[in-house]
């Protein structure tokens, strides 16, 4: 042991690092429907862990806290402002039946075991996980009149101990209830997750690692010319250039492939085979004015690019795809078609008539030298898909971090907006910019994903390596009475919130039933496990809100505890 003591008091991340891999192991415990899962395994891990002593500044919990929450919001921006309406008063009211369950809980076990006021508020803050109320309980006991200033003292250390004592399974809690109500409702949260993304994305599915879609959106077709074809004696040029979402691409006559050049001199002709590249509906529409189709050879081989084009000319804002089709494709024998429209985050559907604003996003095809020619026309090439923006990044978190310094007083109590509500918020606005101007803030999925699963690995294996050492001690000095009774307060108001919320708020769909519990428990690390869980960013919506309320109402339970709670320290 000591030699474990003595590598971890040199360098602490490594019992960081060792907590993280047993924990993420111990998650894939699985019993029956219940699978514990890497959050819960990590935090159990952490407070074993925590027994050496280990010592981990608390700015680097805060930071890689920051991280994951703001790339949870990032993804989720452009959907939260999407489901902002009349619904949103059901997900508000759910949170506030949440944290009154909470409160109405803890001075129901007060009375019943004559608790002073400082354990109470200990008790609301650990078992409700809100360590705000530390700080605004005790500043109220600080404040009361007839009470000694020892028994203030030691009542202010019964919050402290309250908390310690109640905190682990305050945050375990939660995590334990995403996989306890859906199995006990037989939910699939995966599954569900699924169908809500299928839904807010217009019925696009959301694929599982590994799926694909085999109906791929693009189609390669070849027709011969005959006397019945539309396109007999007009040239490639003159056909194309009415074109939007299909391309003739080569004309084969006798055998032989035309050269570009000869293209532009050319008629088609009787006989001709036109090898079509394009949408697969935009083929199936055009294909009896071409002829009858035929096989491909299997030796030919037709080089093309995809590249998306944002829309900041001002000479084709407000016009139509056939007006900018007819001028972009003028001067070309082979045509660029469009494979996919993007406006505000969502593909739409693409026709003749559909009016181009600023920002609008084009999937362009063809040839690169012709989608070369034509980008500088219709505006500015999206960056790379694999590059981060970290000009808007390191804004979006240094704006975040700012949120979070934000405090105000409410009936003259003081509540801190918090770092972790902050950057938040900045996730959601910058995912919300990026979803209205592609050209900003850039995050790929890819980086997303892992600065939110890095972020929430570390945040929680450090809430477990912190809390470990203290709790054990303060129960082995007080008891398990007071740990039981934290266990009361962090599941009976989650049972009841979840109910209230079901059957009366009639919040029926599954992730969002979920999201709102956890957000209103301000449940970090629960919020963690939902996601793991879902395996997308569908709860953000429901957390968010419930989360930005119960943040505040939670740091007012403290003073509200002192105030009702009679019972002061003996001494």
């Amino acid at each position: 042991m000591s030699l474990l003591e003595s590598i971890f008091t040199s360098s602490p991340f490594v019992a960081l690092f060792i907590t993280l891999a047993l924990g993420y192991l111990v998650g894939k415990i699985t019993i029956g429907r219940f699978v514990l899962g890497g959050v819960a395994g990590t935090l159990l891990v952490g407070v074993m862990i925590g027994q050496f002593g280990v010592e981990i500044d608390a700015g680097v919990k805060s930071i890689f806290f920051a991280l994951f929450i703001y790339a949870v919001g990032f993804a989720g921006g452009p959907q939260f402002f999407s489901a902002l309406n009349r619904r949103t008063i059901n997900v508000l009211l759910s949170a506030v039946a949440v944290t009154v369950f909470g409160l109405l809980t803890v001075l129901a076990f007060a009375y019943w075991f004559e608790l002073d006021r400082g354990t109470a508020a200990g008790l609301a803050a650990g078992g409700l996980t809100q360590s705000a109320i530390i700080g605004t309980a005790g500043d109220a006991i600080g404040k009361l009149g007839g009470v000694t200033e020892e028994a203030k003292h030691l009542m202010q250390t019964n919050v402290a101990v309250g908390y310690a004592v109640t905190y682990i399974f305050g945050s375990l809690g939660p995590i334990l209830m995403v996989s306890i109500i859906p199995a006990m409702m037989g939910w699939d949260l995966r599954k569900e997750a699924l169908k809500l993304a299928e839904a807010n994305s217009d019925g696009k599915p959301e694929l599982n690692e590994g799926e694909f879609n085999a109906l791929t959106q693009l189609a390669a077709r070849a027709y011969q010319v005959n006397a019945d074809s539309a396109v007999l004696g007009h040239s490639l040029a003159e056909v194309n250039q009415a074109l939007i979402d299909l391309s003739i691409q080569l004309i084969e006559r006798d055998g032989q492939a035309l050269e570009r050049d000869d293209e532009a001199k050319i008629t088609i002709q009787a006989g001709d085979i036109l090898v079509v590249t394009g949408r697969r509906k935009a083929v199936q529409r055009y294909q009896v004015y071409l002829g009858e189709e035929v096989e491909v050879a299997d030796d030919m081989v037709l080089v093309e690019e995809s590249r998306k084009v944002i829309a900041n000319q001002p000479h084709l804002i407000g016009k139509t795809l056939a007006q900018i089709s007819a001028q972009t494709n003028r001067d070309m024998t082979r045509g660029v078609y469009l494979t996919d429209f993007i406006r505000g985050g969502k593909s739409i559907e693409i026709t003749p008539d559909l009016v181009v604003r600023k920002n609008d996003m084009m999937q362009f095809a063809g040839s690169p030298k012709d989608i070369n020619r034509i980008e500088n026309n219709v505006g500015r090439r999206l960056g790379s898909s694999t590059a981060t923006d970290f000009i808007f990044f390191g804004a979006g978190m240094a704006l975040g971090l700012v949120f979070g310094l934000i405090n105000f007083k409410i009936a003259g109590i003081p509540v801190t907006i918090g770092s972790g509500a902050g950057c938040l918020a900045s996730g959601l606005l910058m995912g919300w910019l990026r979803s209205r101007n592609p050209n900003v803030a850039a995050f790929p999925v890819g980086a997303s994903n892992f600065i939110r699963d890095l972020g929430l690995a570390v945040f929680v294996g450090i809430v477990g390596l912190q809390a470990g050492p203290g709790a054990i001690a303060a129960i082995q000095e007080h008891g398990l009475s007071l740990l039981l009774m934290g266990v009361g307060v962090t599941m009976i108001p989650q049972f009841l919130g979840f109910f209230f919320s079901y059957y009366v708020l009639r919040i029926k769909n599954p992730v969002e039933a979920m999201g709102c519990l956890i957000g209103a428990r301000s449940a970090n690390p629960g919020f963690a496990a939902l996601l793991e869980k879902t395996g997308n960013s569908t709860p953000t919506f429901s957390f968010t809100v419930t989360y930005a309320v119960a943040n505040v109402l939670l740091t007012l339970w403290g003073p509200i505890i002192v105030g009702i709670i009679t019972l002061n320290v003996a001494i």
